[in-house]
């Protein structure tokens, strides 16, 4: 099987990047300016053997990147999400551009998008996406991390590539854990106050909770914003002292899809990484197709 390369850029840490490499692709670079994310990487270098980056694309000229056969780009998407028309800052974001940059001049012979299916709403960012010359461009929005996972997560995914190449959307696998199977049994659980004023109805929106014990119970979308937060989303557990808590950190990486084994630190923001982070099977399967198109 051949193996091709694979440059990242806004990398986090890790999430797609350990999907495409499960996958068979070998990844040579990755790139963001979040030093926790790169750091976070650094620490698992038992899955991560590339070159890690800690810098900003707004610095990095394209040809002193090294070449690669697929670019992967999973830019912010807070200025394309829902939640940005509430805080008016719902503007699209001029990132995609240097994402755009190194396509236009480097041409690889497939790059990868993944964002939020709120991306398909700025005409601009699609049409720089999808209208590059001499590509063919694949688009599947919604994909739900909820094929692999007991977590439901919609994302656009877009694949370009200089042949045309026919891809399917994935399909739910069978055997996929069920939300009681990735329940620690005995979390360490940081309970806030402000957590339990929310429990306890002092705040104007309730918080989400689930019930792992109902065979058919899924969480609802990691997000980063839980470190700051964590009565957002809840999940019963009899053995805790109001009968619902907030997600350990290691619950929250097992709903993205990250192995026992990979290490996030003990501390709150692991939750805005785990929570920034392409959900793994979802990076596996783009890792698929993009293996397939090569082979």
């Amino acid at each position: 099987m051949y193996r091709p390369t694979a440059k990242g850029y806004f990398s986090g840490c890790g999430g797609m990047e350990l999907g495409i490499i499960q996958a068979g692709v070998n990844m040579i670079q990755s790139l963001d300016l979040d030093i926790e994310a790169t750091d976070c990487m650094q620490m698992n270098r038992n899955y991560f053997s590339h070159a890690i980056i800690n810098g900003d694309i707004k610095d990095k000229t394209v040809l002193e990147q090294p070449n690669s056969e697929i670019i992967v780009g999973t830019y912010p998407c807070t200025k394309y999400s829902a939640i940005a028309d509430i805080h008016g800052t719902r503007t699209g974001d001029d990132l995609f551009l240097h994402f755009f940059r190194h396509i236009a001049i480097e041409q690889p012979e497939m790059y990868i998008v993944e964002n939020v299916p709120g991306m398909k709403k700025f005409k601009v960012v699609m049409e720089a996406m999808t209208k590059l010359p001499d590509y063919y461009v694949n688009v599947f929005c919604p994909i739900d991390a909820a094929n692999w996972l007991p977590q439901r997560r919609k994302r656009l995914i877009l694949i370009g590539t200089r042949k045309p190449f026919t891809i399917s959307p994935p399909k739910s696998v069978h055997g996929k854990p069920r939300l009681k199977e990735i329940m620690e049994k005995n979390p360490e659980i940081a309970m806030p106050e402000y957590v339990i004023s929310r429990i306890n109805g002092k705040y104007r929106d309730k918080p989400i909770i689930v019930d792992p014990d109902e065979i058919s119970a899924i969480a609802p979308t990691c997000v980063a914003h839980y470190s700051k937060d964590l009565g957002t989303r809840l999940v019963k557990d009899n053995s805790s002292k109001y009968g619902v808590r907030p997600f350990s950190i290691r619950e929250y990486a097992r709903l993205q899809g990250f192995p026992e084994d990979f290490n996030f630190e003990n501390k709150r923001s692991a939750y805005r990484l785990i929570g920034n982070a392409v959900a793994v099977p979802m990076g596996r399967w783009v890792g698929e197709q993009a293996v397939r198109y090569f082979n």
